[in-house]
């Protein structure tokens, strides 16, 4: 049978005309009108007063850690149950990481936060909160942590654009927001990300360094380093053409969620990722976790019958790579990883291939 991939690129049937537009202008590079149309378009759907469009959304979070002053020695604050991209750009500025575990939500505990802030060597700079899998975090609480504590809210919205918090778009609660626009994500230019602010200056300094701060000369000056960051014209004319359908995207992902909770009611051992009170997640990915089934069962029988799943992330305190972070937790994520497992969600998914996945998981658990 034809493969169920887990999140594929589905396209509007306009993207091929605008970049041909693209190609018909000759502004191929990281300038023209597609790359302004589309942080407009994000800046209007979003309600956020400044956009830029980058390479990816990793490099969005470096340009916001950067504009924000943190640097070698500094401690920053983040999810530990995310993806690394979420936080590998704390150690692109040399600063350390301090992971604080999930709570029932999935998403990062306020109380713990509180903990590993009392608990840092120091006083941290930064948060880096990540909207794991689409769903908000207990925004309110964090933000008034934040505030009372004085520390930058910078928000990692790579897979929640289109989801709602008190029907505000996530990403624009904290100082800084990123999106993600990779190949697998509810809008997708196969690569890019966009930065988002209400503060002018932090938009103007990121877009500064994310055109390898040139200073404003006619030949090449430079008196501090900067990166090649920005999103090339074709692409941002993919986005364009996205951001067109993006609500029946959203709409589409949220309704596969709800077959999915249909079809596998009354199967008591099975947990679905909660969204928060107040909040409307865009289910970018549906997740689920088992009581007593190991979920590497339930991902081979799948992949047995030519169907793309795959494990939640393992929390960053988990990784290699950080096992000498400082962490706060308490198991939670640890726990979700062990037990969890994520589903095809891609909007171009039909009622039919939902059942076809319910169906292989019904025999595991029998």
């Amino acid at each position: 049978m034809d493969r169920i991939f887990l999140s594929p690129p589905h396209m509007s049937g306009k993207e091929q005309q605008y970049i041909a537009e693209v190609f018909k202008s000759n502004y191929i590079a990281p300038i023209g009108t597609f790359v302004t149309k589309f942080e407009e378009d994000i800046k209007a759907y979003t309600g956020s007063s400044h956009a830029l469009a980058l390479s990816s959304a990793t490099a969005g979070l470096h340009l916001a850690l950067r504009v924000l002053g943190v640097g070698e020695g500094d401690y920053v604050l983040a999810s530990s149950f995310t993806f690394i991209g979420s936080v590998s750009a704390i150690l692109y500025q040399n600063a350390h990481p301090l992971f604080v575990d999930s709570d029932e939500s999935w998403n990062i505990s306020p109380e713990l936060l509180q903990k590993a802030i009392l608990s840092a060597p120091k006083k941290p700079k930064a948060l880096i909160i990540t909207h794991l899998y689409g769903q908000l975090c207990k925004l309110d609480e964090i933000r008034h942590i934040c505030h009372l504590e004085g520390i930058f809210l910078i928000e990692d919205a790579a897979e929640s654009l289109g989801a709602t918090y008190h029907g505000k778009q996530s990403g624009t609660f904290g100082d800084i927001g990123v999106y993600s626009f990779n190949g697998n994500k509810i809008l997708s230019t196969s690569g890019g990300g966009m930065l988002v602010s209400d503060n002018a200056s932090w938009i103007e300094k990121a877009k500064f360094l994310s055109t390898q701060a040139k200073e404003d000369f006619l030949h090449y000056e430079h008196k501090e380093f900067g990166y090649n960051y920005r999103m090339s014209n074709v692409l941002a004319a993919i986005g364009v053409a996205q951001m067109e359908v993006l609500e029946a995207r959203v709409n589409r992902r949220r309704e596969i969620f709800a077959l999915y909770q249909k079809e596998l009611e009354g199967i008591d051992e099975i947990n679905f990722m909660p969204e928060v009170t107040d909040s409307q997640g865009n289910r970018w990915l549906t997740t689920l976790t088992f009581d007593h089934t190991d979920p590497q069962r339930v991902l081979d029988a799948l992949e047995g019958e030519n169907i793309e799943s795959r494990p939640l992330w393992k929390p960053m305190h988990l990784q290699p790579l950080f096992k000498n972070a400082l962490i706060v937790e308490d198991g939670t994520s640890a726990q979700l990883f062990k037990k969890g497992l994520c589903l095809p969600s891609g909007s171009s998914l039909h009622d039919e291939e939902v059942v076809r996945v319910c169906s292989v998981i019904k025999k595991v658990l029998q």
